[in-house]
């Protein structure tokens, strides 16, 4: 059975952040999660994990101005010095954190977009090379994000073709395959060994995986099909408590 990470911005906000690791590793878990935690020291947040024997699987590299409308810098003309520099801040926290894993966002920008982000991708996939990090690029549904630039894993596949890195890879979060009208067992099986990441929600609430229209339970056997022994990451928003609504959980 595939290994299920809490994501801290989404589960266990009955806790103030820096709580919701020992609230995470109570319930069960031995990985986490999160979007941008840059607000918080590294060493502060190496402390928790460390106290809470939890294991950064995942974070985000800074997304730009978020209150402004900004959802990433990947495919943005003009801003390659701001994405760089966001790319060295999340690699030098991902390593003081032990964190293997760093989610590059495209960014909201037309279809004119494909250059600047395969361009900008490479720069980022060679600097996380010589950290030992590996760099994903993730399809986010238009529906929750509108204009965001990638929504397709099929488009995702082609971006990592032509930028042609080892250490770049897909995260595939299921809820938001299924969200844009695509068969997420079938994601599973073309996208392959290049996912590096999974996340998951129900659809169409993005509520616990079990309470939407996607069997989960076929697709967790589907992934134990694969040679996938990475991590699952639970990003959704629960319907009353975390804890209460972690029935669904096969194993941890």
């Amino acid at each position: 059975m595939p290994k299920f990470a809490a994501n801290l911005n989404w589960l266990f906000t009955e806790h103030d952040f820096l709580d919701r690791f020992a609230a995470a590793s109570k319930a069960g878990f031995k990985g986490v999660e999160c979007l941008f935690p840059y607000e918080f020291d590294a060493s502060e947040v190496a402390n928790r994990l460390s106290e809470n024997d939890l294991e950064a699987v995942l974070i985000n590299a800074p997304p730009g101005d978020w209150q402004a409308g900004d959802r990433g810098l990947g495919c943005l003309a003009g801003r390659e010095l701001e994405f760089r520099e966001s790319v060295i801040q999340a690699i030098a926290y991902a390593s003081a954190i032990k964190c293997p894993r760093i989610h590059i966002m495209a960014g909201i920008c037309g279809s004119e977009g494909k250059e600047k982000f395969v361009e900008n991708l490479k720069y980022a996939s060679d600097a996380c090379a010589e950290a030992g990090i590996t760099g994903l690029i993730e399809p986010i549904n238009d529906i929750d994000m509108p204009g965001y630039y990638l929504t397709q894993y099929e488009q995702a596949l082609d971006i990592l073709h032509v930028v042609g890195r080892l250490h770049l890879g897909l995260q595939l979060d299921l809820y938001h395959t299924a969200r844009m009208g695509k068969d997420p067992e079938k994601a599973i099986k073309v996208c392959g060994n290049v996912i590096s990441h999974f996340q998951i929600a129900g659809v169409p609430d993005r509520h616990e995986p079990d309470t939407g229209d996607v069997d989960y339970d076929k697709l967790f056997n589907r992934i134990d099909e694969t040679d996938f022994d990475g991590w699952i990451g639970c990003e959704y928003r629960p319907k009353t408590n975390t804890v209460d609504g972690l029935g669904w959980l096969p194993s941890l």
